[in-house]
């Protein structure tokens, strides 16, 4: 199992933010590239990247400082969500040197996109699906839909998705720990393999998680845990090479 930093960028510099809420946030570092090095050094075989701004205005808004990333460590897997809305957007991070781009908003709004996206650029999709009790959000999670994130799940299980990222918004950037039970209702509901995120914030996160790593768990992402060190990310992989089932 992978344990992903996350790399949350606002107006070019690296921050956290409470539940999604942009007016909540806390900035961590002014340098994404610089950012970026110490996970490298720490291990990391996978960079989480989001663009904050682009999620709200639909639109790449950070392109440079995920480019720079990409150029800086062009042999690390980067994942990049937030603004992807069209084949162009995705095009563009590919060719930066970005590995998967995630669709969110669009994977709710319109579900055919995925499939469409899924074969223009095989290999490349991880849909984000958002979810505040169970229900999806779009939109930087400004809204929130009456669908549920398992049904989205079980829809896109042969469009040719290569992940899930799942984020239960109510535990994000809360420290108060991984929703473990809804991450394997996600997993086993669609059959694609899914990414953690949200809440997670110390080993024993870790352990819950790797412990269901067959069932179909293939990573964790982590942000303001490794950053304010309730984690250790170097430690966490080594746990997770060592352990996970």
């Amino acid at each position: 199992m992978l344990i992903i930093p996350a790399i949350d960028l606002k107006d070019g510099e690296c921050v956290r933010l409470r539940q999604g809420e942009m007016d909540d946030s806390t900035v961590f570092s002014d340098n994404p590239v610089a950012t970026a090095q110490r996970w490298v050094d720490a291990g990391c075989r996978r960079l989480h990247l989001v663009d904050l701004n682009g999620a709200f205005a639909g639109t790449p808004v950070n392109g440079d400082a995920v480019t720079a990333i990409a150029r800086e460590f062009p042999e690390l897997p980067i994942q990049i969500g937030g603004g992807i809305r069209n084949l162009e957007t995705i095009e563009f991070y590919l060719n930066a040197g970005v590995s998967y781009v995630i669709i969110g908003t669009q994977a709710v709004k319109q579900p055919t996109f995925v499939a469409e996206a899924c074969a223009a650029f095989p290999g490349k999709i991880i849909v984000g699906l958002d979810a505040r009790e169970g229900r999806v959000a779009t939109d930087g999670w400004a809204e929130v839909t009456a669908l549920q994130a398992t049904d989205l799940a079980r829809r896109f299980a042969d469009d040719g998705v290569s992940a899930i990222v799942y984020t239960d918004i109510a535990r994000d950037g809360m420290m108060e720990g991984v929703n473990v039970e809804a991450t394997l209702d996600l997993a086993q509901a669609g059959g694609i393999p899914v990414i953690a995120s949200g809440g997670i914030t110390n080993m024993r996160d870790v352990r819950a998680l790797a412990a269901l790593h067959s069932a179909g768990i293939m990573g964790a992402i982590t942000g303001r845990a490794i950053y304010e060190g309730t984690l250790d990310l170097a430690e966490a992989q080594r746990f997770c090479d060592e352990n996970a089932a």
